[in-house]
């Protein structure tokens, strides 16, 4: 099991430790490099894999445990924000929107094979609207709806899935040229995030503590619900118990520097919960790996 587990986290950890060095040393600007990924590479990625995505009525439990493990956490949350008297709108949405692309993709994609891409991207695919509609909603005044459609993620996965449920044939160069173009998301997603790392500060860590436990928390309760109610393969159980218990995404920073919601503590809570997945992250994938 050990082996096994180094095994799947090497590749995913030895790339984000590139990206700290090329952070660290190269201090090169990201912010483009991640909007061509989020406009271009991650679009093809999402297209390429659900287009040829099976899709039947086995998909909707799989669905549904991805409504829950953002929902629930949010719940959850009301009455704990209450009682420590912290505000919903900056520490729900880091519990509810977890890191579903920069370590969700590649660690599925290394844990349990290419089977597992296409379920790895719906669900990134679902918590990437959930976070532009629901999570937009508690972060600000209002939503707007054309803000969501206009988004090239948004636009590929309702052309691949549209073209897969009417059962029309992708051009096969046409499919290879945006499966390649897919391939160089995840490399970016990796870097990019250990290149974050560099923005740590000590002063966070307190609330990178904080926000890692209630993640945990909330993530398990989340986990047990869709263990209970929720009838799922093998596969997808053990997606899902990893899906709940990621870090933060680092979307969550950037919309708390947009509508002006404490982003230095929120920044905390991304870059800390996600470091201290170096701990976490080897349990968790245990614990996945030894579901019947």
């Amino acid at each position: 099991m050990f082996n096994q587990v180094v095994s799947i986290l090497f590749p995913i950890l030895g790339l984000a430790f590139a990206g700290l060095c090329v952070g660290r040393w190269i201090k090169p600007d990201f912010r483009p490099i991640n909007r061509v990924n989020m406009d271009v590479f991650v679009p093809a990625l999402t297209f390429s894999s659900l287009v040829v995505m099976p899709l039947d009525i086995s998909q909707i439990p799989l669905l549904s445990a991805s409504l829950f493990a953002v929902i629930i956490p949010g719940v959850l949350m009301i009455p704990v924000c209450y009682f420590l008297k912290i505000r919903y709108k900056v520490w729900a949405p880091p519990l509810m929107f977890r890191n579903s692309g920069n370590l969700a993709i590649p660690l599925f994609t290394y844990a349990f094979g290419q089977t597992a891409v296409a379920p790895a991207v719906m669900l990134f695919v679902v918590s990437s609207c959930l976070h532009f509609s629901l999570g937009l909603a508690i972060v600000s005044k209002g939503i707007s709806l054309l803000q969501l459609i206009r988004m090239p993620i948004f636009v590929s996965a309702v052309l691949a899935l549209t073209l897969n449920l009417i059962g029309v044939g992708i051009w096969e160069p046409l499919l290879n040229a945006t499966t390649l173009l897919g391939q160089a998301a995840i490399p970016i997603m990796l870097v990019s995030l250990g290149a974050q790392m560099c923005n740590m500060r000590l002063s966070g860590l307190k609330t990178g503590l904080m926000c890692t436990g209630l993640s945990l928390v909330t993530g398990g309760i989340s986990f047990g619900l869709i263990y209970l109610f929720i009838p799922l393969s093998t596969l997808h159980l053990q997606m899902m118990l990893l899906f709940t218990l990621f870090p933060p995404a680092v979307l969550n920073y950037m919309l708390a520097e947009r509508f002006d919601l404490e982003p230095e503590r929120v920044a905390s809570m991304v870059l800390f919960s996600n470091f201290f997945c170096v701990v976490t992250l080897p349990i968790m994938l245990a614990i996945a790996l030894s579901f019947d």
